[in-house]
């Protein structure tokens, strides 16, 4: 498999006031389109990953709303899948390209939270969880506390080597322009944090934020208007695995078995393997989520999560960074782009055009989105 990432765009992350969520993604496909030196005429289809706006605005058909404001007539999707909603729509953008349905397709992630209130989409957002969890008063915080307390009873870790997930990923975030919070932060001050969740605290947590990346995909032997070739990024693997939505139904709380069977597949459809990847975006909704994400792409051991963090394995500088957008932690968390983001950052870093938070060499990178507890995890590896 090989689908050229063309062109990409991203907005600004953070609570964007002055914007509208079509303001947003009608920004990040503008510019995205621009970078592709793709005519919009030759664009065949739009897919857009968006989780939330049905229930917070009301707009339920947005895949026509972004391409007819874009002044397109392809054909329009809408993808819904919790928090992994940006990563799908790419993955099923791709398989349009592969079975030569597109030749050329727009993907992006949009998603507008902080127009709503705090109860809004605490609601909305535990659609992605499932009717026990629901009526037991469960919050993904309170869920993702569950998974916590089972890692750090099961392996030992400790509340030092989750608040490191944060620490390193502030940092990152403090070299990238578009964050949400770009500002380095103590493992002090995320240890005295308000606690949401025992043991989460408010600096374990990724923000509610507005936000929308985007991405031109394109089969690779497109010729004609494309004059793109310098860049030379190509997705080489995207796959999908499910879980049962309710996690008291799962073997274990330690692990997303989701997420190891995406990336199984995924690098088996790259030709490579872990080792072979210098830069990684992972889920890290929460600080949990990243440490269980390393063990489960086989970055360290399993139990060995928290230490591979703690020793700043993952940290810039480092065999492979993890995060160097700031992840959803510090770069921010509007659902339904969090997966276009994390392709975005990965071509920036494969086309040497990250600044400041370059990672050496970088040719192979792999993305990781999670929807809910990992009910659904998209997995892509891209390479030069």
């Amino acid at each position: 498999m090989k689908i050229k990432v063309a062109g990409i765009g991203l907005t600004k992350f953070g609570e964007l006031w002055n914007k509208s969520l079509l303001d947003l993604a009608l920004e990040a496909s503008i510019n995205a389109i621009k970078d592709s030196r793709i005519d919009k005429r030759e664009i065949d289809a739009v897919f857009v990953g968006n989780m939330l706006i049905g229930k917070i605005a009301g707009q339920d058909h947005l895949g026509p709303v972004v391409a007819s404001s874009l002044g397109l007539s392809a054909a329009s999707f809408r993808v819904e899948g919790a928090c992994a909603s940006g990563g799908l729509a790419v993955h099923l953008a791709i398989q349009g390209i592969l079975a030569n349905t597109y030749k050329n397709v727009l993907v992006v992630g949009a998603e507008k939270m902080t127009d709503a209130s705090s109860n809004q989409i605490t609601w909305a957002l535990m659609g992605a969880s499932s009717s026990k969890e629901r009526k037991a008063g469960l919050t993904f915080p309170a869920l993702y506390a569950l998974m916590t307390q089972a890692h750090m009873q099961k392996y030992g870790t400790t509340r030092k080597q989750l608040a490191e997930v944060s620490v390193k990923n502030h940092y990152h975030a403090s070299l990238n322009k578009k964050a949400q919070y770009s500002c380095e932060v103590t493992t002090e001050k995320v240890l005295n944090s308000a606690l949401i969740s025992s043991p989460i605290t408010l600096f374990d947590s990724s923000p509610i934020t507005d936000g929308a990346g985007a991405v031109v995909l394109s089969a690779p032997t497109q010729s004609g208007s494309i004059n793109n070739s310098s860049k030379g990024i190509f997705i080489t693997g995207s796959a999908v695995a499910s879980d049962t939505i309710d996690l008291a139904e799962r073997d274990s709380l330690t692990e997303l078995k989701a997420t190891q069977m995406a990336s199984k597949k995924a690098l088996e459809q790259a030709g490579v393997e872990t080792k072979d990847i210098k830069v990684c975006e992972v889920h890290d909704c929460f600080t949990i989520a990243e440490i269980m994400a390393m063990e489960d792409l086989g970055f360290c051991p399993k139990g060995m999560g928290g230490k591979f963090i703690e020793k700043g394995s993952s940290r810039l500088g480092s065999k492979c960074p993890v995060n160097t957008s700031g992840g959803l932690k510090a770069c921010g968390h509007p659902v339904g782009a969090t997966g276009v983001k994390q392709i975005v950052e990965i071509t920036e870093q494969l086309r040497k055009t990250a600044g400041a938070r370059q990672v050496k060499d970088a040719n192979c990178g792999l993305t990781q989105n999670v929807g809910g507890t990992g009910a659904t995890v998209v997995v892509h590896v891209l390479q030069t």
